[in-house]
């Protein structure tokens, strides 16, 4: 059998400064010892939308206190560690270069192994940790920067199948939030407000469906509800508590239809690569959506797949996936030097071509 691992994660890639202690032994299913979440929402509230600078200072000055919280909750030190894992990207390059360069603190002051880990394959792996979910599974990756569909076959190995070519989802809810005048992280905010609404008052187009593939595309369904908003607002000299609710419940069926259409066709490729295992997850923030996740599962149920969803704490930002992620990279022999560096880009599949571009950083999704 192998050897029980625990190991300290931090994540600090957006606005959200973690930490958490997680621990394996040999292939049984793995426990979150600790799970520390530091929000920032407070810090971001009055710009309508997270200030880099401001999150990169917020990260630096609460990290310390997230590691000294993780491991008192799970009644453990530093030295208990086998290794520290370490989000070194992709996301807001300050936040970024705050966590790494804590945990290279660490990592120096107690000769731990460091490992980084790609933020992105934390929530595409977050299945396993949760549910123990065998290789390879089919996994939409949905959040506030990223959309994608991704046969996951190993803790480094992601096939993409297709993803977004502009907005993601969590981006279009935040825009969708500020042009209705409603608090930000915009995704609860949206589905709160859709629960009173219509959703078939306002007829919203459903982007990319006439299109076989997998890709998806959400900023014209911000520019339509700007649109229908505006012309509400001309009609009748403003937007009653109703027609916000209405045009969130529009908005966020519409996304719904997207992504359940687009998550069939996913279903259909991954199963003509991997007929034997019928496995469909989803993972991210916009996977703590509640109307998004039924839509989900009754797809799955239609094909006779097995749905998997994350527990709601663990699809937004935190330690224990990025410490769940870096104890797969440290069991199979993967570990990282002092040279780690901070990335703001850092797509999961290297082998396909960038969807959203790239410049002299690399791809960026």
């Amino acid at each position: 059998m192998e050897q029980s691992l625990t190991l300290l994660g931090l994540e600090s890639s957006c606005d959200d400064t973690a930490a958490a202690v997680v621990r394996q032994s040999g292939q049984g299913p793995a426990e979150v010892l600790s799970s520390i979440v530091f929000g920032q929402t407070e810090l971001h509230s009055a710009f309508g939308g997270v200030v880099p600078e401001i999150a990169a200072r917020a990260h630096a000055e609460k990290l310390d206190h997230c590691v000294r919280d993780a491991l008192a909750a799970a009644d453990l030190r530093l030295q208990d560690m086998d290794a520290i894992a370490v989000t070194a990207g992709p996301g807001l390059i300050g936040g970024v270069i705050s966590g790494v360069m804590c945990a290279k603190g660490l990592a120096a002051a107690t000769g731990l192994p460091l490992v980084g880990v790609n933020h992105l394959a934390g929530h595409a792996l977050t299945p396993r940790l949760t549910d123990a979910v065998p290789y390879p599974y089919l996994m939409l990756l949905v959040s506030g920067g990223h959309c994608q569909y991704l046969i996951v076959r190993g803790p480094d190995d992601f096939k993409r199948l297709g993803g977004t070519i502009d907005d993601a989802p969590g981006e279009a809810f935040d825009k969708t939030a500020r042009l209705l005048g409603l608090p930000q992280p915009g995704g609860p905010s949206v589905q709160k407000e859709a629960e009173s609404g219509d959703p078939r008052r306002f007829r919203f187009p459903r982007p990319l469906l006439d299109r076989p593939d997998c890709n998806l595309s959400f900023s014209g369904l911000k520019t339509a509800l700007m649109r229908m908003r505006d012309q509400v607002m001309a009609e009748k000299g403003g937007l009653t508590r109703q027609d916000r609710a209405d045009l969130c419940a529009g908005f966020q069926a519409a996304v719904a239809d997207v992504l359940a259409e687009k998550t069939l066709r996913a279903i259909r490729r991954y199963l003509e690569e991997v007929p034997t295992t019928r496995t469909v997850a989803v993972a991210g923030g916009v996977a703590a959506n509640t109307a998004i996740r039924a839509v989900l599962e009754t797809v799955c149920t239609e094909v006779d797949a097995q749905f998997v969803a994350p527990p709601l704490a663990l699809c937004t930002d935190n330690a224990a996936m990025i410490a769940y992620a870096g104890l797969e990279r440290f069991r199979s022999g993967e570990q990282d030097g002092m040279e780690l560096s901070a990335r703001p880009r850092w797509p999961l599949d290297q082998s396909s071509p960038a969807m959203l571009g790239s410049g002299k950083k690399g791809a960026k999704a």
